[in-house]
Order: structure tokens, then C-alpha cells, then sequence
């Protein structure tokens, strides 16, 4: 399954979980944590509930829990008895141990996304997550709670890009996703009406190597598809590499129109095609 593009909606506006699926997005996150008020969370749950029931065959449905050290968890878990989403994402992570005590915690086996950076202790266990990749469905990040845990004013320079602290949390967890074997997922982009700071924000993280970002509005849904979906002329590249080192399947280095490629470079190629969805020759 892609995961471009993963759309969150506030677990308590049910009215707004048929419009998501509608979207074109990869995946939908139906959220009982932040989006939720702590008075709304019943009811969160309950429509949550309902909506999986009712989908049990939608492949694209995550269910995003309240933390593990919070006294909400212990009611997030008697509602998800019994349901079989894709995936569950798991705020306020550390790393491979919060991983093992969610998987032991559920009846059956679920593919979980951990928020590997939400907490000061979590940025030091990101390079666990390999332990447990067998547990993964990829590992993503965030940039709100980090500052607020640490008493920082903002995660973002004036120009709405990282200061150095919170680019060091996005690149441990894009290498520690990538370690793991899982897609690296980028963070949300939060001015949803800004469509071209959208655009260029997608545009690096996937040439950083992400394969895909989390969105907060519809609206959002295409142009993060677009931009992490290879195009004709990055597909044919990749399939012209691919095909030339098949063609001599002994050689370490190759020359395709004019240009000295070696090992990496096929590496690349293929891991094109797979975004696109194609397998090499």
C-alpha cells in the first residue's frame, strides 16, 4: 500500500470521515488525540468505532490512540477490540519499547506508525525502531509537541522553514525510517491554505527521501499525491537504468547517455519504480 499522502480528521466530526475517504488521499488518520477535546473523546470513540465497523473492507483507515502513559489509553483500547483497521498511529513514541508494550497491549496484530519525536527522551531511541520493524508500517514525525515539552517559542524560522534543533529531529527520523526498512512519513505542512509553500515543502522532503507527509485538510490531498508520485520522465530514467544493468548483470558501473552510473544509481532507479508502482525488467 502507498502512503503518499495520510489525512488526519478529528475523531469527534464523523460527519467529515465519509469526505476524507472521498479525497484521494493514501490513507486516512481518524484521530482520538489532539484534534479532541478531552470532554469529546466518548464520543470520539464511539464514532471511530462505528466507522470501522462499517468499513472493515477500506484498506486505508489508521486509528490514531491517545499516548500510552495516558489514562484515555486504557479507554482507546476497549474500543478498538475487536476492530481491524490498517494501521494505528501511536503519539509520544520512544522508540522500540513503546512499540513492544502497544503490540502486547492489543488483542490481534496491527502495523503501527510511531510520532517518533514528540518527546526530549524519544529523539535518542529513534535508532531502535529497527528492532521492531517487523512491527512498522513506516515512522513519521512532529513538529508541535518537541518545542512545547522543552519550553520553545516556535519549531520554524520566520520563513516557515525548521530551525536547527527540530531539522535534526526530521532527519534522525527520516535515517532511522530508512534503517528500519519503512517509509519515512514527512510531518503535516499546517498553513493549509497556502497551496505553493505546500507545494515547495513536499517538494524537499521527498527529494530528502521521504515517501510521503501527513496533510490536515482536503484540500491538501493532490498536491502531495503529485509530488510524490514520479513522473513520466523519472519513470523512464528508472526503467532505462534498470534495463541496463540487467543488460550486463556482472558490472559495477554502467554508462547511460553519457553518464557514469554505478550500484546507487540502480538502487534509485528501483526505488522509483516501486513509488510508481512498476517493477524493474
Amino acid at each position: 500500500m502507498r502512503l503518499r499522502s495520510l489525512l488526519f480528521v478529528p475523531g469527534d466530526r464523523p460527519e467529515r470521515f465519509e469526505k476524507a475517504l472521498a479525497s484521494g488521499t493514501d490513507a486516512v488518520i481518524l484521530d482520538l488525540e489532539d484534534s479532541v477535546a478531552p470532554a469529546n473523546k466518548p464520543k470520539a470513540r464511539d464514532s471511530v468505532r462505528t466507522f470501522v465497523q462499517r468499513h472493515a473492507a477500506e484498506p486505508a483507515l489508521l486509528i490514531r490512540t491517545n499516548p500510552l502513559a495516558s489514562p484515555e489509553f486504557e479507554h482507546d483500547l476497549a474500543v478498538l477490540s475487536g476492530l481491524q483497521p490498517f494501521a494505528l498511529m501511536l503519539p509520544k513514541a520512544e522508540g522500540a519499547a513503546s512499540v513492544r508494550q502497544l503490540a502486547s497491549a492489543l488483542a490481534s496484530a496491527l502495523p503501527i506508525l510511531p510520532i517518533a519525536t514528540e518527546t526530549p527522551s524519544a529523539i535518542f531511541e529513534i535508532g531502535s525502531y529497527r528492532d521492531v520493524s517487523d512491527s512498522l508500517c513506516g515512522l513519521t514525525w512532529g513538529a508541535e509537541d518537541l518545542p512545547a515539552a522543552i519550553g520553545a517559542t516556535t519549531a520554524r524560522r520566520t520563513d516557515g522553514r525548521y530551525t536547527p534543533p527540530y531539522e535534526l529531529a526530521r532527519s534522525l527520523t527520516l535515517f532511522g525510517a530508512h534503517a528500519a526498512a519503512v517509509p519515512a512519513i514527512d510531518t503535516v505542512y499546517p498553513d493549509f491554505g497556502d497551496l505553493n509553500g505546500l507545494r515547495a515543502y513536499a517538494g524537499r522532503a521527498r527529494r530528502d527521501g521521504f515517501s510521503g507527509m501527513m496533510a490536515i485538510h482536503p484540500s491538501q490531498v493532490e498536491t502531495i499525491n503529485h509530488a510524490f508520485t514520479p513522473d513520466a520522465s523519472e519513470i523512464a530514467w528508472a526503467e532505462k537504468v534498470a534495463a541496463a544493468f540487467a543488460a550486463q548483470p556482472d558490472a559495477g558501473v554502467i554508462q547511460v547517455d553519457g553518464r557514469m552510473l554505478d550500484l546507487p544509481h540502480l538502487k534509485l532507479a528501483h526505488r522509483i519504480l516501486a513509488s510508481a508502482g512498476r517493477q524493474a525488467n
